[in-house]
C-alpha cells in the first residue's frame, strides 16, 4: 500500500524539518544500532535457524520503516527544485509505501542489514549459533570437563591450549563430534590445515550429515590453495544439503576470486544471493559484495553484457 503522507508547500517542509539538517548516513546507524541492540536479546536456544533469521528479520523490520521515512525527507530539497508551481507555490507529494515487496522498502530494509553485517558482532554468531546447535555433544562428564577447557582457551586465542584440552575430550569420548569440529577449526588457525581436515573428516565419519565439518573441509582446502578440491569438498556438501546457498557462495568465490572464471563466479554467486533473499539472511550482504567484485572485473573486460544476462538467467535484476 503507498500512503501519500501529505501535500505540503516546498517551503514548510524546508522550515519545519531542515531546520536541522537529516543526515541520512547517520540516521541509518542510529536504527541499525537499535536494531543491533534487539538482536542482542535474541536467544539461539532450541530454536531452528529459520526461527532466528525471523527474529533477526523483525528486529531489522521495526527500524525499516523509520528510515523510509527519513529518506523521503531527506529528498525534499531536490524535489523541491524540480516540483511545478501551483498558486504561485511548491507542491510535494511524499508517497510512503507500506508494502514489504517494494523498492523503497527492500532498499531501506538493504541498508540497515548491511551495516548490521559489518558492526553487529552479535549477529553473525547468531545466526552460527543456530546452525550448530544440533551437533553432538557427549554424556561423558570427563570430556566435558575438558570440552570446556577448550572453549576458555579458545576465547583467549590460545589454540594450543584448547588442541590439547580438545584432544583429552576426545580421549574420553571418541565420537564428541561437537570437540572434532573445535579442534578442526583451532588447527586451521594455527594453519595445520591437514590436521584441520582430517578433524572435520573424523566429525563427517560419526555424523555425515554435519553441515560445519563438510563445509570447513572446503574452506580448508581453499586455504591450502587446492581449489578443484575445495569445489568437490562443498559438491560433497551438496549431496547432504542440497541447493544450500553456502554450496553455490563457496564455490562462486573460488571461480570469481581464485580461479578468475567471472562467469562461473556470477553464475553460483546469483544462485546464493537469491536463496539467501528468499531466507532473508543477513548473509545475502555477503553476496552482494562479490556480485560488486565481479562486476567491476567484467566492466574492465567490457564483458557487462553477460554479467547482466547472467543475473537474468537467475531472475534477478541488474540496474
Amino acid at each position: 500500500m503507498i500512503k501519500t503522507i501529505t501535500t505540503l508547500s516546498a517551503l514548510l517542509i524546508s522550515s519545519f524539518i531542515f531546520s536541522q539538517k537529516l543526515d541520512e548516513k547517520k540516521l541509518v546507524k542510529e536504527l541499525s544500532d537499535k536494531a543491533c541492540k534487539c538482536i542482542d536479546s535474541i536467544s539461539a536456544s532450541n530454536k531452528e535457524k529459520s526461527a532466528v533469521v525471523n527474529d533477526i528479520h523483525d528486529c531489522i523490520d521495526k527500524q525499516t520503516g523509520a528510515l523510509q521515512l527519513g529518506s523521503l525527507f531527506s529528498s525534499v530539497e531536490v524535489l523541491q527544485k524540480k516540483a511545478p508551481e501551483v498558486n504561485g507555490k511548491k507542491e510535494i507529494n511524499l508517497e510512503f509505501n507500506t508494502n514489504k515487496n517494494s523498492e523503497q522498502y527492500k532498499e531501506s530494509y538493504n541498508k540497515i542489514e548491511r551495516v548490521l553485517m559489518n558492526d553487529c558482532k552479535h549477529l553473525k554468531t547468531l545466526i552460527n549459533t543456530a546452525e550448530t546447535k544440533d551437533s553432538k555433544f557427549s554424556d561423558n562428564e570427563d570430556a566435558v570437563e575438558y570440552y570446556t577447557k577448550a572453549v576458555n582457551s579458545s576465547k583467549q586465542e590460545d589454540w594450543n591450549g584448547a588442541i590439547k584440552n580438545y584432544k583429552l575430550a576426545l580421549e574420553k569420548d571418541p565420537k564428541f563430534v561437537y570437540a572434532w569440529d573445535n579442534l578442526g577449526i583451532c588447527y586451521r588457525r594455527i594453519g595445520d590445515y591437514d590436521k584441520a581436515i582430517d578433524a572435520y573428516k573424523k566429525s563427517v565419519a560419526i555424523d555425515p550429515t554435519g553441515k560445519m565439518p563438510l563445509q570447513n573441509i572446503a574452506i580448508a582446502y581453499i586455504y591450502k590453495k587446492e581449489y578443484q578440491k575445495a569445489i568437490d569438498a562443498y559438491l560433497d556438501l551438496d549431496k547432504v544439503h542440497p541447493n544450500d546457498a553456502e554450496v553455490y557462495y563457496g564455490i562462486g568465490q573460488i571461480y570469481a576470486l581464485h580461479l578468475e572464471n567471472n562467469e562461473k563466479g556470477i553464475d553460483y554467486i546469483a544462485k546464493a544471493y537469491k536463496i539467501y533473499n528468499h531466507q532473508k539472511s543477513p548473509y545475502r550482504t555477503d553476496a552482494e559484495k562479490i556480485i560488486g567484485i565481479i562486476y567491476n572485473k567484467m566492466k574492465e573486460q567490457n564483458k557487462l553484457d553477460k554479467f547482466k544476462e547472467i543475473l537474468k538467467k537467475n531472475d534477478i535484476n541488474f540496474e
